[in-house]
């Protein structure tokens, strides 16, 4: 036995096993509907009223999401306003843009915002884009008992379902979710997908209770979040920049395997004028080119369980119906193809 031998395992006690091969240095061996080389999913977090904060009995508070002062230990009146303009002016700049482009989107919903503006969920289900649950509202998922977090999934299934016209076929928590979430998911029975991860460019599986789940990943690098403070995005023309940069390189990159570019979006960030028309700015580039599918995840999701994997992939013969009934309901692939 040699030295390397006798190390001890990088495993330990750990709940899941991490893949750090993914598809290797071949990729995943797909396309995208029409050959598309990238598809593109616009994702607009819709949190506001749903933050620590905003209720009474929370004893924890949002930190200044423009500002640079430490977080307090009572409400801040400045930012429940900065949080207030996502919902008062900056979602509907959002939405006259999306409605401009006719482009499809998937909104990240705390189920608690949605009920605290109900023309938000009229405008989704009015527009045809999708929800992908962000919980019942803004909590640490991971610090849950696993039967409160079961419980709050419910919530925010027949919230979501009563405001937006649909219940929701996805599933991201707002902080890194807990050793229970995706069991729980698969237990509940009606989640194609999860996007609880930014392990990939493109949709792969994970194995939660014997059986192949969906996982589509998310990004915090093409990201609006990054204009906080002491995050990198200085200036509108710097999250235009990565944007465009991101883009090209995935959409080069699409030509021998396809990619998937999420770009996250929230109305109090991105919804300021000057960071909005860098957004328009890199919508036209996007546009610009042949080959990009602009899609909701939820038409992500579906292509990639029933095209590309096969149709009963990772779902059983009941998850395989729910795909091809939600393809004939909604026409899917819907989309923007270019």
């Amino acid at each position: 036995m040699t030295a390397l031998d006798q190390r001890p395992s990088t495993e330990g006690s750990r709940v899941e096993t991490r893949d750090l091969l993914g598809y290797g240095r071949p990729g995943p061996g797909a396309r995208w509907p029409g050959n598309a080389r990238i598809a593109v999913n616009l994702v607009i977090n819709y949190e506001e009223g749903a933050e620590y904060g905003a209720s009474p009995e929370d004893l924890e508070f949002e930190p200044p999401p423009e500002l640079s002062y430490p977080t307090g230990s009572a409400v801040d009146l400045a930012t429940e306003s900065i949080f207030d303009y996502g919902a008062r002016a900056g979602i509907w700049r959002l939405q006259r843009m999306l409605d401009e482009y006719n482009l499809p989107a998937t909104f990240f919903g705390c189920a608690r915002a949605f009920e605290l503006n109900p023309e938000v969920g009229a405008y989704i289900k009015e527009a045809g884009h999708d929800v992908c649950a962000h919980g019942w509202r803004w909590e640490k998922v991971r610090d849950l008992p696993r039967e409160i977090e079961r419980e709050h999934i419910a919530w925010a299934v027949e919230s979501i379902e009563k405001t937006c016209g649909d219940r929701p076929r996805g599933w991201y928590c707002r902080a890194p979710r807990s050793v229970n979430t995706r069991e729980l998911l698969a237990e509940e029975g009606g989640f194609l997908y999860d996007s609880d991860s930014f392990a990939d460019d493109v949709p792969y599986k994970v194995q939660v209770l014997g059986k192949p789940r969906l996982v589509i990943p998310y990004s915090f690098v093409t990201n609006d979040s990054k204009f906080a403070p002491g995050q990198s995005f200085s200036s509108a023309s710097s999250f235009l920049d990565d944007c465009k940069r991101a883009f090209d390189c995935l959409w080069r990159e699409g030509e021998t395997s396809p990619k998937m570019m999420t770009i996250g979006l929230h109305g109090r960030i991105i919804g300021q004028p000057a960071r909005a028309w860098a957004l328009r700015e890199f919508l036209e580039h996007a546009l610009s080119h042949d080959g990009v599918w602009f899609a909701r995840r939820l038409d992500i999701a579906q292509w990639w369980l029933s095209e590309i994997e096969g149709p009963a992939a990772g779902l059983g013969s009941t998850g395989a119906q729910e795909v091809s009934a939600d393809r004939a309901k909604s026409g899917a692939p819907r989309g923007t193809w270019l």
